[in-house]
């Protein structure tokens, strides 16, 4: 085994620890950082530090944020009638580069599993129907995983949501555009025969 500068094995051992960077990817980085000139190290250190330092959980809808409200709470063109719940701001990222949604957003702040400790007290669903019997909202959009922990918090808000005067709807889900029927599973198949709709 190499043996490596103290410096450099600290900031590996570092990025290993962020998700989805494994040992090689995390040796790569670490040495392209030895390589760049030291203001561009010190700028992303300080960009990290600033992340840490100014950013917040808005106050309404729980994305990422600099002050009181996200940008998206904020936005007088949004209609807060209708709120897109999603488990992560990673998931509400991904729906806003469709542009095609003009709603606002609940962050549940991650999925029930039970297996994994995560229950009821874990999510923000008290949050969301406190949010929606308050008044104006029109509809809940559910947009969590399509995996057993997100279908079963679907599930449970889903109930808790039931008594509301709302309407409460489901992301469609079916074949990707590109895949091939014969890859697809029985539910992903099932899904979308489900979600058929007619051709204008």
């Amino acid at each position: 085994m190499v043996a490596l500068a103290p410096a450099l094995a600290r900031v590996i051992d570092e990025f290993v620890r962020l998700p989805g960077i494994g040992p090689k990817t995390a040796q790569r980085l670490a040495l392209h950082l030895l390589k760049v000139p030291r203001e561009e190290a010190a700028a992303l250190a300080e960009a990290v530090l600033a992340l840490k330092d100014k950013t917040r959980a808005c106050a309404l809808c729980y994305n990422v944020g600099e002050d009181e409200l996200c940008g998206v709470c904020r936005d007088p063109r949004r209609d807060p009638g209708i709120i897109c719940v999603v488990e992560e701001p990673n998931d509400l990222i991904a729906i806003e580069r469709t542009r095609e949604f003009r709603g606002v957003y609940h962050v549940l702040g991650g999925s029930l599993s039970p297996l994994e400790g995560r229950g009821p007290d874990k999510i923000r669903g008290q949050e969301l129907v406190a949010r929606a019997a308050g008044g104006g909202v029109r509809e809940v959009i559910f947009a969590t995983n399509p995996n057993v922990e997100g279908e079963a918090t679907a599930l449970y808000l889903q109930r808790l949501l039931k008594a509301l005067p709302l309407r409460v709807t489901r992301l469609a889900r079916g074949i990707p555009v590109g895949g091939a029927l014969q890859y697809a599973d029985e539910v992903t198949l099932s899904r979308a025969l489900e979600g058929r709709r007619e051709l204008a």
